[in-house]
C-alpha cells in the first residue's frame, strides 16, 4: 500500500521537521576516513534541501554504532555533523544531547533554514525499547515527523514506529527512492528479463528467504563469496578449512534442482584463490579449481577466471540484483574478484543494477562506482528483508 510522501506534508515557513536519518558510517576507523563512506549523508540530501527550501527548522536524528545504551564519546555525532555541513554546503549545528530541556531550548531559538543534529539516540536504551515516554521526548520538538532512514526501517524503536503515531509524517525522499529500487525487483516483467541475482557474502542463511522468494523469477543464479563454499560443500567439492553451513547443505541442493528444473542458469566458481591461514598476510596464496582445494586451506576470493565467466554472462542480462561481495573484500589481498566483477557491472549500459546495502554498498563506494548503479541501497538487513518480501516495520507505521 501507498505510503504518505514528503511532498504530500503540509508545510509552513517556520515549522520544525524531525528526520530521522541514518549516519551509522564506520566513524571507528577514525573520523578523517569519514568522507570516504558518506553514502548515507548524500544520500539524505535531497530531503534536507527540500525542507530548507519550505523554509523550515530542520532537525536529524540518528544512532551511530552500538554504545548500548550508554554514552560512548566516540561514537557522538559531531564529527559527522562536521561532514554533512561541507556536503550540504550549510552550517549544521550538532547539539550533545537529543532530548530534554536544553534541546527542546535549542530547537525553540532556532529559525527557519537551520540544521541542527541531535546527540546519538541509542545513547538512550529508551530508543531501541521502543519506550513511548522516549518518542513523546523527541515528539515534543517537532511539528512534523519524516521518515528517511531506510536502513533500520527494519527496527521497531522509539524514532522509527513511536514518532509516527505521535506526529504528521511521511516518507523522506531516500526513503521513497528505496522503496521504488526495490519493490521493482519483486515485480520483473518480460521487458527486464533476463534477470540475474548476484549472491555472495559469509551465510546462506543470510539469503535463505531472497531465493527462496525470488528464486523463479530468476533467468541466472550467480553464486560467490563464502555463501559459494556451503553449495560447492554440497556437490561434494572439497572446502578445506573453510565454514560450511553444514544445516544448510539441503536447501543449497534443493536451490540448484528447482533451477535446473526451471532452466534458471546457475554459475559457481570455477577457480578459487585460498590462502594457508585466514589472514590479509597469510604466508602461502594461490588460485586452484574448484576441486582442488587443499586441506586445512581457505577459500578467500573466486578466481579471476570465476570474475570473468561471471562478467561475461551479466553482460547479456538487463537487470542485475547483486548482494554479497565475492570474497573477503575488507582484505585488499582478496578483494579482486569483488572488483573485477563490480567493474564489469559499471561499464553495462542499458542494464538496470540494483545494489544491495551493508558490506557491498560499502565496496562499490569504495571503488568509486557509485555513480554507475542504477540504485545502491542504503540498508544492510532492511534491504534483505525487504527483498524476502516482509513488512518493514518503520514504513508499515507511516500513514497511507
Amino acid at each position: 500500500m501507498a505510503k504518505r510522501t514528503l511532498s504530500s506534508l503540509p508545510l509552513s515557513p517556520g515549522a520544525t521537521a524531525l528526520v530521522r536519518v541514518d549516519f551509522n558510517i564506520p566513524i571507528e576507523q577514525g573520523i578523517e576516513v569519514i568522507s570516504s563512506y558518506d553514502q548515507r549523508l548524500r544520500a539524505t540530501l535531497p530531503t534536507i534541501r527540500y525542507l530548507l527550501d519550505n523554509h523550515c527548522k530542520v532537525v536529524l536524528c540518528s544512532h551511530l554504532g552500538r554504545p548500548g545504551g550508554k554514552v560512548v564519546e566516540g561514537l557522538r555525532l559531531g564529527p559527522v555533523g562536521d561532514r554533512l555541513a561541507t556536503l550540504l554546503d550549510h552550517p549544521v549545528k550538532s547539539l550533545n544531547q537529543c532530548v530534554g530541556l536544553e534541546v527542546e531550548r535549542e530547537v525553540a531559538a532556532a529559525s527557519a533554514g537551520d540544521v541542527l543534529l541531535l546527540e546519538n539516540l541509542r545513547f538512550h536504551p529508551e530508543e531501541e525499547a521502543n519506550d513511548d515516554d522516549f518518542s513523546q521526548a523527541l515528539a515534543r520538538i517537532a511539528d512534523f515527523f519524516v521518515m528517511d532512514a531506510f536502513a533500520v526501517a527494519h527496527r521497531a524503536h522509539a524514532s522509527t514506529v513511536g514518532l509516527p503515531t505521535l506526529l504528521p509524517s511521511a516518507m523522506g525522499m531516500l526513503l521513497e527512492r528505496e522503496v521504488i529500487a526495490l519493490g521493482q525487483t519483486l515485480d520483473i516483467d518480460d521487458g527486464a528479463k533476463p534477470l540475474a541475482a548476484l549472491m555472495g557474502g559469509a551465510k546462506v542463511s543470510d539469503k535463505i528467504l531472497i531465493l527462496e522468494n525470488m528464486l523463479d523469477k530468476l533467468d541466472h543464479l550467480f553464486i560467490g563469496g563464502g555463501m559459494s563454499v556451503t553449495f560447492l560443500h554440497a556437490l561434494g567439492n572439497p572446502t578445506g578449512a573453510s565454514s560450511v553451513e553444514t544445516e544448510r547443505m539441503d536447501f543449497a541442493r534443493e536451490v540448484l534442482a528447482r533451477a535446473s528444473k526451471a532452466n534458471i542458469l546457475v554459475h559457481l566458481p570455477q577457480d578459487l584463490v585460498v590462502a594457508d591461514r585466514f589472514e590479509e598476510d597469510a604466508p602461502q596464496v594461490k588460485t586452484v579449481a574448484v576441486d582442488a582445494v587443499p586441506d586445512g586451506w581457505f577459500i578467500m576470493d573466486v578466481g579471476e577466471t570465476t570474475a570473468q565467466e561471471f562478467s561475461q554472462n551479466l553482460a547479456g542480462c538487463k537487470t542485475i540484483i547483486w548482494n554479497g561481495p565475492m570474497g573477503v573484500f575488507e582484505m585488499p589481498r582478496f578483494s579482486q574478484g569483488t572488483r573485477l566483477v563490480a567493474n564489469s557491472i559499471a561499464g553495462l549500459t542499458g542494464v538496470t543494477t540494483v545494489v544491495g546495502g551493508g558490506s557491498t554498498a560499502e565496496a562499490v563506494e569504495e571503488l568509486g562506482l557509485m555513480d554507475h548503479m542504477t540504485h545502491v541501497s542504503t540498508g544492510g538487513g532492511a534491504s534483505l528483508e525487504f527483498m524476502e518480501g516482509k513488512e518493514l516495520p518503520g514504513i508499515a507505521a507511516l500513514p497511507d
